[in-house]
């Protein structure tokens, strides 16, 4: 049977989601789980997409094929109790044999954290981006994410050395949000889909209109020149996380 999972990992201590070789991933550390479940036979698993080292995820989705017959609702237990402590399986329901992670996507949600905290907690350190000493016009950051909403060529924020032929994506909201409790400015995005480090550029690119080392206006002349110099810097990974996957149906 073909099963859908739901994952959440603390992205801290992997060099990313795909498997690499010598180094800590978390497909690998899935993988290994699920072999030792099929008694050394290989399993392999399909995500929605890569993430990169030190981004975060609370709302992944993974596929996989199994003949093994216990229940479904036993699989997260038996994940769980021998995955690491920084993998966690949320919920895994049986799907139809071709549903597929990544193809049947239809949308993704991130969001972006920044501390702006006077002082940076160490045990936020990996988890959000310190601010340091700027204090972010959020309004101007809003005004300027709205240039950015609908169908466009998105060469402009998207990584040099990436190697996909259509640069055209759709992004559907993207929303600023100050929690107080937390002293931290939120960034949520949702778009059909994203183009390699596509997310990290446009909130780099956005922190620089908010602390005005650009303007608002500078927004739309960046997205039409399509070249990744005009946009602003690439926001560290650690502030990312993979929120939510949609699929259609």
């Amino acid at each position: 049977m073909r099963l859908r999972a739901i994952i959440s990992y603390d992205g801290s201590q992997f060099s990313g989601y795909q498997i690499q070789p010598g180094k800590r991933t978390v497909q690998l550390e899935i993988e290994r789980v699920l072999e030792t479940i099929h008694k050394g036979t290989v399993v392999k698993i399909v995500a929605s997409g890569r993430t990169d080292a030190g981004v975060h995820a609370t709302g992944q989705v993974i596929h996989f094929d199994s003949p093994l017959t216990f229940p479904v609702d036993r699989w997260s237990t038996a994940l769980n109790v021998q995955l690491p402590r920084d993998i966690r399986i949320l919920s895994i329901e049986q799907v139809s044999d071709d549903f597929h992670a990544r193809y049947h996507a239809v949308g993704k949600t991130y969001r972006y954290i920044w501390s702006l905290s006077e002082i940076h907690s160490p045990f936020e350190r990996d988890f959000s981006v310190h601010a340091d000493r700027y204090k972010p016009d959020i309004a101007l950051m809003q005004e300027a994410a709205q240039h950015l909403l609908g169908t466009h060529d998105f060469s402009s924020f998207c990584a040099a050395k990436t190697n996909v032929n259509d640069f055209v994506r759709t992004i559907y909201s993207i929303n600023f949000e100050v929690k107080k409790e937390t002293q931290q400015l939120q960034m949520v995005i949702s778009g059909s889909g994203f183009l390699y480090n596509m997310v990290r550029i446009i909130a780099g690119t956005l922190w620089e209109v908010g602390i005005q080392k650009k303007s608002v206006e500078s927004i739309s002349k960046i997205l039409s020149s399509c070249d990744r110099k005009e946009a602003g810097k690439t926001a560290p990974a650690h502030g990312l996380y993979l929120e939510k996957v949609a699929y259609g149906g």
